[in-house]
């Protein structure tokens, strides 16, 4: 049996069982040129907020345009423990891998982080399009993944503003780097709040950068015996720390 495919629309609120939903707009031109939806096929749609609403098309009303029969709406809560990824700018399109990779694992939060060793700079328009590809990203994987609730893509810190905004009052903070001594693997977890977890760049992080994030409460852990990329070293940890927190049971 085929899986309903999943396409985000503002309109969930307040509908229930019964209601008819339009979709329209690029979501909905998709919906019916390429996936080609007909009435009485499953679709579901989402807001990216947590709520997801569950039906079958009722009618195509265009070329970029259907109507949802509504059969079940579900409201997610946030969930908790809540896991930021402070991602350094990885060069290329590796940025777009770690965000796709990341919001499929779960990771509800990642902040773009300018490390001082990134060859990345994003600046200008042309930072402004990096970031709108991370987000696009951030949203495809949501609805791949079927998540009611995307990952949000923050706007891009230095490390004072990573340090003081993001992993200050954080419930745990770890900065992943292959000379610590303390394996992530058994560091002691809240069993709630912000978790947050810090992605170095592929040519490390300095000792200035590790030092306030030592001061802001964050703690050097070891992945593992091997050095990943830091494309994918954010994807292994969080799938680490979800599994070890409960959030995959």
């Amino acid at each position: 049996m085929s899986t309903a495919p999943v396409f985000l629309s503002g309109a969930l609120s307040g509908a229930g069982p019964g209601a008819l939903l339009r979709l329209d707009g690029p979501e909905g031109r998709h919906a019916v040129t390429v996936r080609r939806l007909r009435p009485g096929e499953e679709i579901v749609l989402t807001d990216g907020a947590g709520t997801a609403a569950r039906g079958t098309v009722a009618a195509v009303t265009g070329k970029d345009s259907l109507d949802v029969a509504v059969e079940e709406a579900v409201a997610e809560p946030a969930p908790d423990p809540w896991l930021t990824v402070v991602q350094a700018l990885p060069k290329g399109d590796r940025g777009e891998l770690a965000v796709e990779t990341m919001s499929e694992t779960g990771v509800d939060a990642i902040v773009p982080w300018a490390a001082a060793r990134c060859v990345t700079q994003w600046k200008g328009e042309r930072g402004e399009r990096a970031l709108a590809k991370w987000r696009a990203a951030a949203r495809e994987a949501g609805k791949q993944a079927r998540r009611a609730r995307f990952c949000e893509v923050a706007e891009p810190v230095g490390t004072r503003e990573a340090a003081r905004g993001v992993v200050a009052g954080a419930a745990f903070a770890a900065v992943l780097h292959e000379s610590a001594t303390e394996p992530l693997a058994t560091a002691p977890l809240p069993t709630g709040g912000r978790i947050v977890l810090i992605v170095g760049p592929e040519g490390g992080v300095t000792d200035q950068e590790l030092a306030a994030f030592a001061e802001a409460g964050a703690r050097p852990c070891r992945l593992g015996p091997t050095v990943l990329r830091t494309s994918t070293a954010g994807t292994a940890a969080a799938a680490l720390l979800l599994g070890r927190t409960g959030r995959w049971s």
